[in-house]
């Protein structure tokens, strides 16, 4: 008898083909449907993962498992920290390799200092110095007294570096940046005579961002203790904004120089309530489809050069005298 000949490439592909499309419906009933406003590269890669054994998602949370090692367990309780839907959990605790690590948030962290005479340093932004232009970037990284750049350190670290770990460093170094020149220029807008220092702007930016997305996905959330954090969160938020606004008034060290302004801390919450927030909502998902993102954009844009024009002109026009640099 003669020997069958093997079936070729075309042949076996069409059968796998066929054998997918029967595992197809099974799978679809074992696990959560993609959202419909997933975004096609997601959703295709997301369904050709199940379909082709490249992860397997059980249909029991990631709580459930077990056996897992220590670094597993800090990725699943970073999942469970900063995404609201199971699905995305389970992608991101499947696809997180640490590769790049949170490098960003780790950096800036490393960076900033205090000083006595923090005033005078290079770096603060200070209304006469204006037209030095990196002073509304650089100002971050000086700050007034070991409690303010103590603060602003753990925040970092424990809001940060999660976020940036589930999101990535250029989605979270956009919203924290965004958050610093917003905060600068908001002081040189609304307390024109006033210095800045500190990175509350960025912090205050990612932190608002991560609690009104706690906010809005409350059912979703299942990190512990979420009401009890959040209140804690508030209440340090509320403490250093209350010593911030005490110390602009009180009587300065370097006279007439007042102290730091405190508007660089709302910035920072504008930010994080409209571009952070997006940002934290839309994991995996492209920005540019996403049309809230751009009318927050476009409202950054206009408060950006509108601020640009005040410095220019705002400060002549009003025959503003400034307090000499100290």
């Amino acid at each position: 008898m003669g020997e069958h000949p093997s079936p070729g490439p075309a042949v076996a592909a069409c059968a796998e083909a066929e054998r997918i499309e029967e595992l197809e419906p099974e799978a679809e009933e074992r696990l959560p449907a993609a959202p419909e406003d997933m975004s096609n590269k997601r959703s295709n890669s997301f369904r050709q993962a199940i379909l082709q054994g490249n992860r397997r998602l059980s249909s029991k949370a990631l709580l459930e498992e077990k056996g897992l090692s220590l670094s597993q367990r800090l990725i699943r309780h970073v999942a469970y920290e900063t995404l609201p839907r199971e699905i995305d959990r389970k992608w991101y605790y499947d696809s997180y390799t640490c590769c790049p690590p949170p490098w960003f948030m780790i950096t800036v962290t490393l960076l900033e200092v205090t000083h006595p005479r923090y005033l005078k340093n290079s770096l603060v932004y200070h209304p006469q110095l204006r037209a030095q232009v990196w002073r509304y970037l650089t100002y971050i990284f000086m700050h007034a007294g070991i409690e303010h750049l103590g603060l602003n350190v753990v925040l970092q670290l424990l809001v940060g570096v999660p976020l940036e770990m589930v999101h990535g460093a250029t989605r979270i170094g956009l919203v924290y940046v965004a958050g610093v020149v917003a905060g600068s220029l908001a002081v040189s807008v609304a307390d024109m005579t006033a210095p800045v220092v500190g990175s509350s702007g960025g912090v205050y930016a990612l932190v608002s961002a991560h609690l009104a997305n706690i906010v809005m996905n409350w059912s979703g959330m299942k990190c512990q203790f979420k009401l009890l954090r959040m209140a804690v969160a508030l209440i340090c938020m509320s403490m250093e904004f209350g010593r911030a606004v005490w110390l602009r008034f009180h009587p300065s060290a370097y006279p007439p120089c007042p102290h730091p302004s405190f508007v660089a801390h709302l910035g920072g919450v504008a930010v994080g309530i409209t571009l952070g927030v997006v940002v934290l909502r839309n994991y995996e998902q492209r920005l540019q489809d996403q049309s809230l993102w751009w009318i927050f954009v476009a409202m950054y844009t206009v408060f950006v050069l509108f601020a640009v024009f005040w410095n220019i002109f705002a400060y002549t026009l009003l025959d503003l005298k400034l307090p000499p640099p100290p």
